[in-house]
């Protein structure tokens, strides 16, 4: 709650007050709620500012309608490799019905359930833009063109989050392209799509609107999907989505695009001319970070904000950054841990209390340097925490992959027949624990966290071989790792 309340009249139309919080956090998304609710922990009055739906890109564009989006795909799936399953399932999905379960998810894009969390925990939620407005300050500029000015005692905490990144292409403007945003909110399914890039997003949606009806080209300029994990993940997802349908194209860029008779047209740098009704953009993100004052704080607006394990912007003493705006590990999940971190640190210094910040501390984002896990959520899925071995042998360590194939994994069987995948873990020979692990093949996203652990506790090899795995699950392609190790 507010300690302070004073009122500015400053012209007829617009109203300025003045209002004094120990913390104002930019941004309600989940990052912005999680360092509002351990800042309110630590007994701090905390404002939230959001210019849209609290709750943020994740909760109705981005996290939950994808999956929600993906689930009955993956689980058709999953149901077509059984026996005495699979004939049931030949049929087509219930396009509507997968819709409609997409929007209870987003909750019809409506954020009355949020709002009422953000209320429960003792926060004071400002709807309207935020602006940086020097030290310590923030104007918010409601939609009735009210002004109000907060100003934070001990911290102000940016969780504004990115936005898609579009190329400048010749007639972008003019074709109106789909972004994560409109694929994920769509309410029809185009009879073609053109998808532009290579990454999570692309993988993602080519996997929804392939299986939901659609025609789908993927056109990625790299040497395959999902580059930034180990090669055979890539490989893997798009000899899936190549099977089902769609046409998958390497080493190729969009020169153009342009809207003809109603339909996109994407040229090609070998002069290919691919016709669509829509085409998806999954370029990249950029720092949601243009409009909100930086230049007030001695730093340039729209850029990236460099921060400390504490996630304090560096060299200032009262400014956060949390989640993808500081461009340390662009995922909702990371996001979180940096805010409850960095939500803690606030209470800290607050209370004058001494942080702990070596690797093992409370007060210090270690993990965004060695153990990020992410999940793909394609079929099959691709699961990865840690340093690829690519990765880890640039990083200087001296290293040595294990594979194993999925299939040699009794567990793997009971998924049903042609189960497809493979597992890796990198060994530091210095070390003797995981640089990292990646799994690839369905279910495997569940597996993860049991690599997590190991990656973040930098848990020795000798004593992962005393973790029994449960038989018959596909857990127990950590035995046939540590074996293969072994020799």
């Amino acid at each position: 709650m507010a300690t302070a309340h004073t009122t500015l009249q400053t012209d007829p139309m617009t109203e300025t007050e003045n209002i004094a919080y120990d913390v104002v956090v930019l941004g309600a998304g989940p990052v912005g709620e999680n360092v509002a609710d351990r800042t309110r922990a630590a007994g701090l009055s905390t404002a939230i500012v959001e210019s849209e739906l609290v709750g943020g890109e994740c909760s109705y564009w981005a996290c939950m309608p994808s999956k929600a989006l993906l689930r009955p795909i993956i689980a058709r799936a999953d149901a077509r490799r059984l026996p005495g399953l699979s004939e049931a399932v030949r049929g087509p999905l219930d396009t509507a019905a997968v819709l409609a379960r997409r929007d209870e998810y987003t909750s019809h894009w409506h954020d009355d359930g949020q709002v009422g969390w953000v209320e429960g925990i003792g926060a004071d939620l400002y709807r309207g833009h935020g602006r940086l407005a020097g030290p310590r300050t923030v104007t918010v500029t409601a939609p009735d063109g009210t002004v109000r000015t907060l100003t934070a005692r001990h911290a102000v905490a940016v969780c504004t989050g990115t936005r898609a990144l579009l190329p400048d292409l010749p007639g972008i403007e003019d074709v109106q392209p789909w972004t994560s945003r409109e694929a994920t909110s769509a309410k029809e399914v185009p009879g073609r799509l053109i998808v532009v890039g290579g990454g999570v997003v692309a993988a993602e949606m080519a996997t929804v609107f392939q299986a939901l009806g659609s025609e789908v080209t993927v056109l990625v300029r790299g040497k395959g999907l999902l580059a930034r994990m180990e090669p055979f993940a890539g490989e893997l997802v798009a000899d899936a989505l190549t099977e089902a349908g769609a046409d998958i194209r390497t080493g190729t860029s969009v020169e153009s695009v342009a809207r003809e008779n109603g339909a996109v047209v994407a040229v090609t740098g070998s002069g290919d001319r691919i016709e669509a009704d829509e085409i998806l953009f999954a370029t990249g993100r950029a720092p949601r970070t243009d409009d909100i004052g930086l230049d007030t704080a001695g730093l340039e607006p729209g850029s990236w904000l460099p921060v400390d394990d504490t996630l304090r912007v560096e060299d200032t003493d009262w400014l956060y950054a949390c989640g993808d705006v500081n461009h340390r590990a662009l995922l909702t999940h990371q996001g979180k841990y940096q805010a409850r971190i960095a939500g803690d640190a606030i209470g800290a210094r607050a209370a004058g209390a001494p942080l702990k910040t070596d690797p093992w501390g409370a007060h210090a984002a270690t993990a965004d340097h060695h153990a990020v896990p992410q999940v793909v959520f394609t079929d099959p899925e691709a699961a990865a925490v840690g340093l690829s071995l690519a990765e880890a042998e640039q990083a200087g360590h001296r290293v040595r992959a294990v594979d194993v194939e999925m299939s040699s994994v009794a567990g793997a069987g009971l998924y049903g027949e042609g189960y497809r995948g493979r597992a890796r873990m990198v060994v530091d020979l210095d070390e003797g624990i995981l640089r990292g692990v990646t799994f690839v093949g369905p279910g495997v996203g569940e597996l993860l966290h049991s690599a997590s652990v190991a990656v973040a506790g930098q848990i020795l090899v000798d004593r992962l071989w005393h973790a029994v795995p449960s038989y018959p699950t596909i857990s127990e392609v950590w035995l046939r790792l540590l074996e293969a190790y072994r020799g």
